[in-house]
């Protein structure tokens, strides 16, 4: 039986609903060899990051997936103290995010033994923290995927292979999700385990059904802001999208949050609540049913990170 793996254990698709498939509750977007890089105290976390996860909860969202992995400041031990102190489960990844944020100890592994790391948090636990890593996170460049992102996108397919997780990259061009799915197929694995983040940011809507059509997962995680898009236009590519027939393969998202060590007190957040409270109303105002917006918002994101 598939099953979410969460800060809080497994859970099933009957103990969940709607989901949220990419946000923040800690990141740090410098570099790893920044002074302080990565560091809080979870008290000051929890202090921060809980009522936001209450008022989450409040909007009817029952879980949500973290995005942050090596590299932008993921720290398994902190979430897994909010997580705890929240009653809320996260979903933590394995993974490394692209250069420059890149490690030095990842830059002089092999991608076996980067497949053996991740393949070990997928199936054990995250650097003694006590969180199974639930799913793979990992990103490329604009100009085109690196040798060393490269390394890293073959020992996550190996890894998702074997741990039956999904892969999702932080791509903002399709022509790079392209190639990426080139890789994974050419090691005998199918792009359905893909997750194409950050889809609404490529401009050319082809290549989001390109990638569609191959089996990637397509992900719009920008709604709420409203600097980026506007909801009209979340609204035309939700419907293009269902329009195609791919309403099987998308994701809605606000890439929010968060905890952010390199701010005083960690900055000021940005609440989890958009979707439920803005958007999803308007996707009923313009005629989508309630039987496709569950889709959307619960069954879609179990699918994806169900393993």
């Amino acid at each position: 039986m598939a099953e979410l793996i969460t800060t809080l254990g497994p859970k099933s698709a009957s103990e969940l609903g709607m989901i949220l498939p990419h946000e923040h509750v800690f990141v740090d977007l410098r570099t790893w060899d920044q002074p302080g890089y990565a560091q809080a105290q979870a008290d000051d976390v929890i202090r921060l990051m809980a009522p936001e996860l209450e008022k989450t909860r409040n909007a009817g969202v029952t879980a949500i997936v973290e995005c942050s992995a090596v590299g932008v400041g993921r720290r398994a031990d902190i979430e897994k103290a909010v997580s705890d102190a929240t009653s809320f489960p996260l979903v933590i990844p394995t993974g490394v995010y692209r250069e420059p944020w890149v490690p030095d100890w990842v830059h002089a592994a092999s991608e076996a033994e980067l497949a053996e790391w991740m393949l070990r948090e997928l199936q054990d636990e995250i650097e003694q923290s006590g969180v199974q890593a639930g799913w793979i996170k990992l990103s490329a460049g604009d100009d085109g995927i690196t040798a060393c992102e490269t390394k890293i996108l073959r020992a996550a397919v190996t890894a998702a292979k074997e741990a039956n997780a999904v892969i999702g990259s932080h791509t903002i061009r399709g022509r790079v999700v392209r190639d990426q799915l080139d890789i994974i197929e050419s090691m005998g694995h199918s792009p359905e385990c893909f997750i194409w983040i950050h889809t609404q940011a490529e401009p050319d809507f082809n290549l989001h059904l390109e990638m569609g059509k191959r089996g990637a997962w397509l992900e719009y995680d920008a709604i709420g802001n409203l600097d980026v898009a506007t909801d009209e236009h979340y609204l035309e590519l939700i419907q293009r999208v269902l329009d195609a027939d791919l309403g099987e393969k998308l994701l809605l998202s606000h890439d929010r949050g968060w905890y952010d060590p390199a701010q005083p007190g960690g900055g000021i957040p940005k609440p989890f609540t958009y979707l439920s409270d803005t958007f999803l109303p308007q996707l009923s105002t313009a005629g989508m049913d309630e039987e496709t917006i569950r889709k959307l918002t619960h069954s879609n994101p179990y699918r994806a990170f169900a393993r």
